[in-house]
């Protein structure tokens, strides 16, 4: 899950560009967040993000569309919850969090 969100942020940050990870522990459960710098998705695209074969950019000629859509998986499957928040250039944050 982590990885996932972490390759897609190099993928869309731009050279020169910065990626943070943070980690936070919670009352019973563990907070990750993944933000990057790169061109951001439409408010409109938030819905649609973890769907199978669903890509925010398409034609970006990188991916399958799948990466979102097994990390939301996975996510849910250990009970947790993730979502997304951006704005177009603005770059985007990805949250999920996992119980202890």
């Amino acid at each position: 899950m982590l990885a996932n969100l972490v390759s897609n942020a190099i993928k869309f940050t731009p050279p020169g560009g910065s990626i943070r990870v943070q980690v936070a522990a919670e009352p019973g459960a563990v907070h990750f967040r993944v933000q990057d710098r790169g061109a951001g998705f439409p408010e409109a695209a938030k819905e649609r993000l973890f769907e199978r074969h669903w890509q925010a950019t398409p034609g970006h000629g990188q991916g399958l569309g799948l990466g979102l859509y097994i990390a939301r998986a996975l996510v849910e499957a250990h009970g947790g919850r993730i979502r997304a928040e951006s704005a177009p250039g603005e770059g985007s944050t990805f949250h999920f969090t996992l119980p202890r």
